[in-house]
């Protein structure tokens, strides 16, 4: 897939990859890329964070909605801050509070998805087990 709605040619890969370095520069924790576009057909990557609190959810999708060149198509959850929904069609993100993110633990959805988790110490190809 690649989103037509920015004149600059961004590849799902590297939104994505944008998208979690925002993240990860907002302090958000456990921030995974999952590559889904092998399983499905709804989008190309999901990234996953976690945030401790509503001020840092927020702030992490204020981030991205901020310093990327595309608008997401669909904005959901930004009222409560407890799980922010992000769709920019491609890449679709997801901030959880971290108690959310524990209960759904919606990664296991896909284990089978080759994933990268980002970190302080640069990113590193992580093996998805299935769990």
């Amino acid at each position: 897939m690649t989103n037509t709605s920015s004149a600059a040619t961004v590849t799902s890969s590297d939104l994505a990859g944008q998208i979690a370095q925002l993240a990860l520069d907002m302090k958000g924790d456990q921030i995974l890329s999952l590559d889904v576009k092998n399983l499905t057909s709804i989008t190309d990557y999901f990234i996953i964070c976690s945030a401790d609190t509503d001020i840092q959810v927020k702030a992490i999708a204020d981030s991205v909605r901020k310093n990327t060149d595309h608008k997401p198509v669909r904005v959901e959850g930004y009222e409560q801050l407890n799980w922010v929904l992000l769709d920019y069609i491609d890449v679709i993100v997801h901030i959880f509070r971290t108690t959310e993110r524990n209960y759904y633990q919606i990664e296991k959805l896909w284990a089978d998805a080759p994933t990268t988790e980002y970190s302080d110490d640069d990113f590193s190809t992580v093996n998805s087990i299935a769990g």
